[in-house]
Order: C-alpha cells, then structure tokens, then sequence
C-alpha cells in the first residue's frame, strides 16, 4: 500500500493518516464548536471559579437505581436494587434516587417496597418525573407513605431538544415547565421537597436556562427554610470543562433566590471529562453532586462518585461517605449491574496499586520503607502517618487493600510468569483476585527455596491449595434438580468435623442451593465471585471452576476441576469452604 508521505526538516516520511495538503480522513468539518453553538456566559475577567480550592465535599446523589438503571441491558429487579440501597445506606449517602415510578412497573413497585418496609430516619429517597401530569400524579402515588421524598422534575430546554423532540419554542416549552410544577406542588404534602432539571442545561442558551430556572424555583415559592433544588445537567457533554464551570458560575451569580436553592450538578461523561466537569463545577458554586458510583450510565456513563470522593480525600479533604471497603462496594456494584469494573478504573480497579516497571517497584518499595522506618521513629502508627510515597496517591490501606500487590505480586509475575505458564501449560485462567491471593502462595514458595519457579512446580502448588485442600468439611451422594423457574435444590450427605448428616438447600441456581444447603449444616456460605471455563476445545475438555466465598467472614478462593461443569463448580465451593475453615 502506498501512503502519503510527510516532508519534515529532516526529509519525508511516510504514513497513512496525514497529508499536509488535505489534512485528515476524518469528516470534522461536520461539527460545530460549542462556542459557536452557545455563548459563553461569562466574560474571562469576571471568573472567579480558576482561583478558589474545593474545601468540604458536597452533598452526594448517587443515581445507580435510576440514572444508572435505565443504561443496562438487563435493568435491576427488586432484590439487586435492594441490595444497592443497602449498600448506599451503608456508605453514609443521605439522598438516593431510587427510581423513575412513572417509567416501569419495576420501579414502581420498588419505591413502594421502600414505603412499605420503611427508610433509615436520616435517607431521603428521590424520584425522576417528567413534565406530564398523568406521570406525576403516577409517581405522587409510588410514594404515598413514605415519610419525606424528593420529587425531581425534569424537561428538556436545549434548541434542539426544543425543536425536534417537543415541537416547542422557547415560551411553549416555559410553560410546559410551569404546568408541570404547578402539578408537583398542587400534590405536594408535608416531608415533600422538590428539584428540577433543565435536561440538556449545558446546551441550552444561559438567559433561558435562568429565566425557566426562575420561573420554577418562584412558583414553587422556595426560601431558605425550604430550598429548591435545581440540578443543572451536562445531560451529553459537548466542550471542555471550563466551559460548564462558566455556565454553573452563571447561574451561582444570578439566580433570583440564590439563597433559597442547592445548586446541583449531574455531568455525563461523553468527553472523557466528567469528573473534572464535576470538579470546576464545585468549584463554580455547585453545592450538590449527582453520579454513579462507578461511572455506569448511558453512552459514557454518568460521573464517577468514587473517584471524585477519593479524589477530595487524595487532597486532606473529608469525603464524607464510608470507601474503607472499595473491594466489596465494587463486588456489590458489579453484582448488581452485571458489569464488571475495570482493572484500570480509579481507585477501585484490581491492578492500580500494583507497578509492573521494576523501576516503580523499586521506588514504591524505598518509599514503603522510608514510611516504615519514620512511623517507628516518630512513635506514630503508621496509618496515622501522612502518607509520602512514590507512585501511590493514596495509602491502599485507606481504602482495604493490602500490600502485597503493590510489588510482590508482580514481581513473581515478571520472574515465573504465573499467569502465562499456568495458563499456557495447563489452560488455566484464574480470575484476576485468586491470581493474587495465589501469588502469595508462590511468595511464599520461592522465599523457602529461594529460586526460580517451573511451570510443572506452578501446578503443583496450585493443585495443592486449590484443587487437592484437605478440611474439615465433605459432601458426598450429592445431587441436584430444578424444581421450579429460576428454582434449585441441593441434597447431599454433608461430613462436618465428623459429624455426617443429609442437608438440603434451595436457590436460584445449584450453586446457591448448594450454600444454603451448608448454611443448614452449620456453615454460612456467601459465594462473590464466580467464573468457569474449558481447559481445551472438545469433548474430552476439562471444566475447571473458581469460586470466590465468605465463609463464616471469612474469604476464600477455591477451585475444581472436573469433566463435568457442577462438578468442578461444587468443588470449588467446597475447595473455598475447607481453605476458609483450616485458616
């Protein structure tokens, strides 16, 4: 293939994406600045927003159950959603949106079930409506009971949105707006707040968005003892950051009933920039962050409340929601959402505190040292020591790692290759966690003999403490069958410590039978991670199977193998339990 070539001082070179006469292949010409598209509201003199410092975290909305929701192939049902909420109580968020009533039965049906159950005395749910009053009226009655809610209205001000969407012009669409809070506050009782959205703020002109803005927060008479919240989307994100923050610092400043409103922002995250939207936006006046505690939400996702909270506590600045866990907020999440996190992904992800250049290891390690070494001195435990070193933002302790990552782990990996030759030799492809909690296996190895490690001597450590674990704990004569939709039950002879009696367990797949099964024999099994794959192609493939499990709060890795898929899977469980039980 013959490509353009390139003149440069030192002579031509070639390649295919660029020619100095047409420029790119790429159709740009299509596109519109955002500055030609909405003026800025600011003037560059009158910006105070480059010069003030994010000093308190603000008021956290995570918007999973709805928001989130809406952007996943399979929508969560009640028991997923429950245990999200669960998890948000338990992280210390105060306001949870919880749903979109008017949108799906599911929803519906779940903020009943939070009515009908009850909240925690200091959580406020919130509920997504939009301007129609056959929608509000429906979701007046999703939160009938509930003791306080927020109702969130919302409509569509973009000129496009405007023109193609709701066939409106500016004063159409104003008054759609109005009707719709008249709405809001004719059904309205006691322990009801109210928040509007102009979706697609950041599109829309800044004297529309203000007037519209104004129009709502005066109808619905807010006052400092009753603030209205209004909540300003970059619902798709269309320029750079600085140009949210000057279209937030815009309304901060105007606003008629500034002091009567909590201004909150909801950026997306089509740029790749949604967390510094959120961060100029704070430091713009917004007081209030919606987002998704891993990013989730349609096309790019909605902004990250994980990195951005962890970002304020990277800086000495009190996040005000509970991280110490990340590993098990992500296992939730991951559950939940049937996505999983990536091994990248800020803060959360498996592989971020761990350096694979032998020179971040070396600096890590001295500085690790140097942090040993002046905790000691100082009297100081280190945890409580401010925190200095090389490649690490923050402690991973902070947020439940341990250490052993951070240089062991991968430092095996460069001298044995575990994952390679394991997987290569024997077609074993451990998940990323029980990599690591076996690489400490292999630590421990290689310091006693103080050499290298084969690949045969690999699998043999593996089959030793996965695959072969003596215990406490057997199950034999075990069988299973499906007695109804998305129903198991397990029956087997269950040895414990001697003690050998026939249990029975059901749930929604063998595996869940299979642990309450043991649960009646004495022993709580919660199974987090699960995965399984072929070790070759064909029918005299082996099935090899990896459980992750809390037993007894304790957690484990386990694995089998086996020609038969359950057979490997309720090894692996059983593989999990006996590691757990010897300690």
């Amino acid at each position: 293939m013959n490509f353009p070539t390139l003149r440069t001082p030192s002579g031509p070179v070639a390649g295919p994406f660029w020619n100095p006469q047409r420029g790119s292949s790429m159709p740009f010409h299509r596109y519109r600045s955002i500055h030609d598209r909405v003026p800025s509201p600011v003037p560059e003199v009158e910006r105070t927003w480059p010069s003030r410092r994010i000093e308190d975290a603000p008021l956290w909305v995570p918007v999973d159950l709805r928001d989130g929701n809406q952007a996943l192939a399979e929508p969560m049902d009640t028991a997923r959603k429950s245990r999200m909420f669960g998890l948000f109580v338990a992280m210390g968020f105060k306001e949870i949106e919880v749903g979109y009533p008017s949108a799906s039965r599911t929803d519906f049906d779940f903020v009943r079930h939070l009515a009908e159950t009850g909240l925690p005395d200091d959580v406020t749910p919130v509920v997504f409506t939009p301007a129609r009053r056959e929608l509000i009226e429906r979701t007046f009655a999703s939160i009938e009971g509930l003791p306080r809610a927020v109702v969130h209205l919302y409509t569509a001000t973009g000129p496009v949105w405007r023109d193609v969407v709701l066939g409106s012009d500016r004063e159409g669409v104003r008054r759609l707006v109005l009707d719709g809070a008249a709405d809001v506050a004719r059904l309205a009782r006691p322990g009801v707040r109210f928040e509007f959205s102009p979706e697609t703020f950041n599109l829309t002109e800044p004297d529309y968005a203000l007037e519209v803005c104004d129009a709502v927060t005066g109808l619905w008479d807010a006052s400092p003892d009753r603030p209205v919240i209004l909540n300003l989307p970059a619902t798709v994100e269309i320029a750079t950051p600085n140009v949210y923050a000057d279209q937030i610092e815009y309304m901060h400043r105007h606003l008629a009933r500034r002091d009567a409103v909590i201004l909150s922002v909801h950026p997306h995250n089509d740029r790749g920039t949604g967390v510094a939207c959120a961060e100029l936006a704070m430091l713009a006046g917004a007081q209030r962050v919606e987002g998704c505690l891993f990013g989730n939400g349609e096309r790019t996702g909605n902004v990250d409340l994980v990195t951005l909270a962890l970002n304020l506590h990277a800086q000495g600045v009190d996040p005000r929601i509970d991280l110490c866990d990340i590993d098990e907020i992500r296992r939730t999440a991951e559950h939940c959402n049937r996505l999983p996190v990536h091994e990248r992904h800020p803060y959360a992800g498996d592989l971020v505190y761990t350096a694979f250049s032998g020179t971040h290891q070396d600096a890590i390690a001295k500085g690790m040292a140097r942090h040993a070494r002046r905790a000691r001195e100082s009297g100081v435990p280190p945890e409580e020591l401010p925190w200095d070193v090389p490649y690490l933002p923050i402690d991973p302790a902070d947020v439940g790692r341990g250490y052993e990552a951070v240089v062991r782990v991968n430092s095996q990996s460069g001298k044995g290759g575990i994952s390679y030759l394991l997987r290569t030799g024997y077609g074993l492809e451990p998940p990323r966690r029980l990599q690591i909690e076996f690489s400490r296996v292999v630590q421990r190895a290689t310091d006693d003999s103080g050499g290298e490690i084969t690949a045969a001597g690999l699998w043999d450590l593996f089959r030793a403490e996965y695959l072969n674990p003596s215990g406490p704990v057997s199950v034999a004569g075990w069988r299973t069958s499906r007695t109804g939709p998305a129903r198991h039950d397990f029956t087997g002879v269950i040895r414990v410590d001697g003690d050998e009696r026939e249990h029975t367990g059901s749930g929604n797949g063998p595996i869940d039978a299979l642990a309450d099964a043991l649960s009646s024999a004495g022993i709580k099994v919660e199974v987090l991670q699960y995965a399984e794959h072929s070790t070759e192609p064909g029918p005299g493939a082996a099935a090899v199977a990896y459980a992750e499990c809390r037993v007894d709060g304790v957690t484990r890795w386990g694995a089998g193998r086996d020609t038969s898929v359950l057979t490997a899977s309720v090894e692996a469980v059983l593989s999990a339990v006996n590691r757990a039980k010897s300690g």
